[in-house]
């Protein structure tokens, strides 16, 4: 993973420090690219602890359609949690005590972060145990999902673009449009966060299965080693799908950013020794992709430093 840890000291070293929507700050870099050939082992960060059960429950969730944060729940996965809270928490639904501008003050409020964490836990145990509270206050708006399997067109149809994609593969290797695009225009301001990674294509050659990825704003230490894995997945499920071998996963950056107060976190991984790349396995092949279960989808091999905790940006 030198690729990603050569993109962090470079922006950490010469990025340009910009404000940005959070109040946060952040140091940034824009137009960055890193090529990952996959039959090198899958590209998942060594110089700290990616929790991949993560990546494999949100990649699919994505490929299920949904945008309703209850299936993350149950698979143990928090990583939308925040935006949902945030919208429920603005909503006249919302009794509790007061959570304006809630994210920022967790990290600067003294106290304020047992608030909000009893509040957060009331929040998820009625997404989990309340049908009618998860349809309202789960949802997310056309976020991936929505777009991925459900682009809603101006006639009132709707195109799976995975199934499509998938299909054009299978018949149509050479075309160069194999493409899937969740930024959608009309959809973007209901939603709880428009989408960072926005499109992505699809290349076949010497019958090997190529992917890259388009994503306008990157959350170097947070978010990019959740993305790289993530579509080093996709990549393989539907290379597994169309009898493909995989290629390379080709991350394409917009804004490049490093938030900072993540300065300390990235400087410490900076300082770490990197391990051998792991193996991606699928236990069950002949599944198809929309049939895959996380169990379905093992690392071997797969050793690497401790975690790095780090605020995220809401």
């Amino acid at each position: 993973m030198k690729q990603y840890l050569d993109l962090a000291r470079t922006v950490l070293e010469t990025g340009n420090t910009k404000h940005d929507r959070t109040g946060t700050g952040t140091k940034s870099i824009f137009g960055h690219q890193m090529r990952f050939d996959l039959s090198e082992g899958f590209p998942i960060l060594t110089t700290k602890k990616v929790a991949f059960g993560l990546v494999k429950s949100e990649l699919l969730w994505f490929l299920k359609g949904d945008t309703n944060i209850k299936y993350l729940l149950k698979n143990n996965n928090h990583i939308w949690d925040e935006w949902a809270f945030e919208r429920y928490v603005k909503s006249e639904d919302y009794l509790g005590p007061d959570m304006a501008d809630f994210g920022r003050r967790v990290l600067n409020e003294e106290g304020f972060k047992e608030i909000y964490d009893v509040e957060m836990k009331k929040f998820r145990d009625a997404v989990l145990t309340d049908e009618s509270f998860a349809a309202k206050h789960g949802e997310l708006g056309n976020i991936y999902g929505s777009q991925w399997r459900h682009w809603r067109t101006t006639k009132g149809d709707f195109i799976d673009q995975i199934s499509d994609v998938i299909e054009m593969i299978k018949k149509n290797p050479d075309s160069r449009r194999l493409i899937v695009s969740a930024w959608n225009p009309e959809d973007v301001p209901s939603m709880a966060l428009p989408p960072c990674h926005t499109l992505f294509q699809f290349y076949v050659s010497e019958g090997k299965l190529s992917c890259q990825l388009y994503q306008r704003s990157a959350d170097i230490f947070l978010g990019v080693p959740f993305n790289i894995a993530s579509y080093a997945l996709l990549t393989h499920l539907i290379a597994n799908e169309t009898g493909l071998e995989v290629g390379e996963f080709v991350h394409t950056l917009g804004d490049a950013h490093l938030y900072l107060n993540h300065i300390d976190q990235i400087e410490l991984q900076l300082s770490r020794e990197t391990y051998d790349l792991p193996k991606l396995v699928l236990k069950h092949p002949e599944k198809s992709i929309f049939e895959m279960d996380k169990e379905d989808i093992v690392l071997e091999g797969y050793k690497s430093h401790a975690g790095i905790k780090a605020p995220i940006a809401v």
